[in-house]
């Protein structure tokens, strides 16, 4: 590439351009642009919708299929199918332990030792609000004992609503 510079008169003088920074600059965003593609794919959660929702038919299933499900509330987790709950600590956490022991034993039952599904919803109000980490939790704990088909439900649409 030739550029004009001078005094006035009509002979130009060739200059070349340095093009070296434009390439380092290109090749650290080439980089960048790489890396953060595989990391957006590698952390990400997958959810599939679980349960009942308003648009689907209520058909009879004639076989029993006994389905996990956990709801999550501000106060306390539910273990839905025999309605047991884990209470929060005295310190106001929730007892994250109690509630991965507890998906322990039933991941060793007979009904859940060959499944990987579950189901959780979580019941927010404006009284009682359920913190979005809270709900996180309780998947990475599920995930952690082995039930990895984790679904994300709505609380009226799980498979038994607790009634206690």
């Amino acid at each position: 590439m030739g550029a004009s510079l001078g005094t006035g008169d009509k002979k130009s003088v060739n200059v070349e351009l340095n093009i070296v920074p434009f390439i380092d600059l290109m090749s650290c965003l080439t980089a960048f642009l790489l890396v953060t593609a595989v990391w957006v794919n590698i952390a990400q959660i997958n959810i599939q919708p679980k349960g009942k929702n308003r648009d689907t038919a209520n058909v009879q299933q004639d076989d029993e299929h006994v389905t996990l499900s956990v709801l999550v509330q501000s106060d306390r987790i539910s273990r839905v199918n025999e309605f047991q709950e884990i209470a929060k600590k005295p310190d106001g956490q929730q007892d994250w332990e109690k509630f991965e022991t507890t998906l322990k034993d039933h991941k060793a039952s007979a009904f859940f030792a060959d499944r990987a599904d579950l189901e959780i919803a979580a019941e927010s109000t404006t009284q009682a609000p359920v913190q979005y980490q809270d709900i996180i939790h309780a998947m990475d704990v599920a995930v952690k004992v082995g039930f990895i088909d984790v679904g994300l439900s709505d609380p009226n649409g799980l498979a038994a609503r607790p009634s206690l």
